[in-house]
């Protein structure tokens, strides 16, 4: 595809240079019949040919037409051969040939039609490789689900179908069994609403329920609930959030969803033992704040698709006493802070992984 198409600079109108061929057909049929004239005289001088003197004067006419006729075809070829490459070019596009491209070589009407042909199909091959991409998101999607969901679902019918029969040595296991069945089933439960709140808020009419909240309290209260899940997995946290109220207006339940995404993806996967550090910064111009973590270092490929929905790392790095999710924690996070016109982005250097949530400050205050 051409990233780039040439629009011609100047407007100058075919009609015009039409005109100026037909013009300058003109001027040289009749300068040629005048030649003829005069080369007729000298020879009805010389010699005594009366037929050809009564013959001549009819063949004036015709000898002028066809001399029109074929000057005016030779001044104009270029147009016509600019033509056929247009129709040829249409021909090429009709046939499914959307790389190819229409010469732009003049700076007429024929130059803007052919530069309208180019900007058409290249925005239908757009469009296609856009509509292919949609298809192939869906298939990625379904499978997406699909797999996810069955690993939980296989596992409830596995324990039920033990309970059902019977399957059991004694009390303790019963209930061992019941309690994996009721994991499992809350594991697929969050599954579902994962799923359920990455559809919705990617669906064009999302809106947010702003309201002007303490941006310090709602991280304090989440780290406060947070702690705990993280000290029973080996990981400690270091706040440094100050201590100052930062009002700002936020759809407080999103927000809270993506920054306890963003906390349980560093829990997923930071070493154990290990720390947490959270970090909450306000300036003037926006509202940081940062997740920082450590963990195995990510491969190029891994930190290029890590925000894509359904990307989950190798499990091998994730903690044992966590459950894996459904790969669409960080593109939740990413999807709720851009619906908040901020941005949310990775920071890492070899171990030390730090996601960055920048919001803007035009609509808060700080006291």
């Amino acid at each position: 595809m051409n990233e780039h198409i040439q629009k011609p600079k100047r407007k100058k109108r075919i009609q015009v240079n039409i005109l100026i061929r037909m013009v300058l057909s003109l001027i040289i049929a009749i300068a040629i019949n005048s030649l003829l004239v005069q080369l007729f005289k000298k020879i009805s001088s010389i010699t005594e040919w009366h037929w050809f003197r009564n013959f001549f004067p009819y063949l004036l006419t015709p000898l002028f037409m066809v001399i029109f006729i074929f000057t005016f075809l030779v001044l104009t070829r270029r147009i016509v051969r600019d033509l056929i490459t247009l129709e040829q070019g249409l021909q090429f596009i009709s046939e499914g040939n959307l790389h190819y491209r229409v010469p732009v070589v003049r700076q007429d009407e024929l130059g803007r039609v052919a530069h309208n042909i180019n900007r058409m199909t290249e925005r239908l091959e757009q469009q296609i490789v856009k509509e292919r991409e949609i298809e192939k998101s869906k298939m990625e999607l379904i499978t997406g689900i699909s797999h996810d969901l069955r690993t939980p679902l296989t596992s409830i019918i596995g324990y039920i179908e033990l309970l059902r029969t019977d399957s059991y040595q004694d009390k303790d296991e019963y209930t061992r069994f019941v309690q994996n069945t009721y994991n499992k089933a809350i594991h697929l439960k969050k599954l579902l609403d994962d799923l359920f709140e990455y559809t919705r808020l990617t669906s064009v009419d999302t809106h947010l329920n702003l309201r002007r909240i303490n941006l310090f309290q709602l991280l304090d209260q989440l780290l406060f609930e947070f702690e705990p899940i993280a000290q029973e997995n080996g990981v400690y946290i270091v706040k440094d959030i100050g201590d100052s109220s930062i009002i700002t207006s936020v759809d407080s339940d999103k927000m809270a969803r993506a920054i306890d995404n963003l906390l349980m993806n560093a829990l997923k996967y930071s070493l154990k033992p290990g720390r947490i550090c959270i970090r909450l910064q306000a300036t003037p111009e926006q509202i940081t704040i940062k997740v920082e973590n450590e963990g195995i270092p990510l491969t190029q490929d891994q930190k290029e698709k890590l925000f894509d929905r359904f990307y989950k790392v190798d499990h091998s790095r994730s903690s044992e006493g966590i459950q894996t999710g459904a790969g669409l924690g960080l593109s939740i996070a990413r999807n709720i802070v851009e619906l908040h016109q901020g941005t949310l982005t990775l920071n890492h250097t070899n171990n030390t992984f730090i996601f960055q949530l920048n919001l803007p400050t035009d609509r808060s205050s700080s006291s």
